[in-house]
This record gives structure tokens, sequence and C-alpha cells, in this order.
């Protein structure tokens, strides 16, 4: 395994990751980031470096927010492996390049954080019966066969 240094500036992977992962809870959430640094004693700024992944969060900072934010602390890094790769082969995994899977997961990763999507997962679940949700998700899923 080699060493790679990291450029001054450039934020590390991992933390992108984390930071993109909070900014999709505190969406889903309907925090602002104004909102979730008063209930964390930040400023909003600290909040938007956090989902940049400019600024690492630490793990006790990585516990408050899950508390506040109501997943395990794993949250933050579920789906890690597809994010981290780049689609080239790892030493020992085959002799030969092979065709990434990247850019079906990329395309789904980007559906799944856009603030549309987001928005409508929020409201889809702020409806308290369960009942009239799955109706609405049968009357979606009628008009979807109706147009095509």
């Amino acid at each position: 395994m080699t060493n790679k240094i990291k450029t001054k500036g450039t934020p590390n992977k991992v933390d992108i990751h984390v930071g993109q992962r909070l900014r999709i809870r505190r969406s889903l959430m309907g925090f602002s980031q104004e909102k979730l640094a008063s209930l964390i004693g930040l400023t909003f700024q600290q909040i938007q470096k956090y989902e940049r992944g400019t600024n690492r969060v630490s793990a006790g900072r990585l516990y408050e927010l899950s508390k506040i934010l109501e997943v395990p602390v794993n949250y933050f890094f579920d789906q890690i492996n597809s994010s981290l790769t780049d689609g080239s082969t790892q030493p020992g995994m085959s002799d030969n390049n092979q065709e990434s899977f990247k850019s079906k997961s990329n395309e789904m990763d980007d559906i799944m954080s856009s603030k549309e999507t987001l928005e409508l997962i929020r409201i889809y679940y702020s409806i308290e019966n369960s009942d009239t949700r799955k109706d609405l998700l049968k009357l979606i899923k009628g008009m979807i066969a109706h147009f095509k």
C-alpha cells in the first residue's frame, strides 16, 4: 500500500463522504445549516465546512451529530466503499482492467443527494398516516404507468 500525501486545501475523500451524509440527513430532518449549528453550538459556516469535507468532523462531534440527527454514528460511513472507489483495480484483485460499476452508483448517489429528492422524501414521511402514504405511492406509480 502506498502512502498518499494530502495536498493542502484538498479535502480527504472520507471527509467529503461524511459531509455528504451529514448534508443528506440534515436536509431529511428539515434542518437548515443555521438550525443544526445552533443545536450543536457551532456557526453555520462550520456546518458548511463539514458538509464540503473541508473540515474534518471529530469523533466526539460525529457522536453529537448522530444524536441530534437521530442516526447511529455508522450512518455517516454507509456506502463509503462505493464513494471511495475510482474505478481502477486494486493490486491483487484483477490481472487486467475491468469495467467499473461506478457510473451507475454515481447516478443513484446524485439522485439521492439532490434537493428535490430530499424534499420529496421529507414531505412524504411527514404524512403521518401510513395508509395515506401507501395510497399516494400507488397514485404516483399509476401516473407513471399511464404516461409511459
